[in-house]
């Protein structure tokens, strides 16, 4: 994964991040972030990471989250999203 990790931090890098509207959960912690800086650097970091969904969400619930819209086909995550919620 290291050729895809560079060519992924690369591409990442040579992006333009403004600072988010709102904070930004990643799965690298399932924390969540403002900085840009810091936002390019856990996606690189994703990458090669275990994606910590559960704790994603159990984090943004905590945090007072109370809806969220699943964007594209089908509603996996709504389904994974309502079992975390029981």
């Amino acid at each position: 994964m290291e050729p895809a990790r560079q060519e992924l931090a690369e591409a990442i890098e040579a992006t333009h991040f403004v600072k988010p509207i709102c904070p930004v959960y990643q799965n690298v912690d399932a924390k969540p972030y403002s900085d840009p800086d810091q936002i390019k650097a856990n996606l690189v970091a994703q990458l090669t990471s275990p994606v910590r969904w559960t704790q994603t969400v159990l984090n943004m619930l905590a945090d007072g989250a109370d809806e969220f819209v699943e964007l594209g086909p089908g509603q996996v995550l709504t389904g994974l999203i309502a079992k975390i919620r029981k």
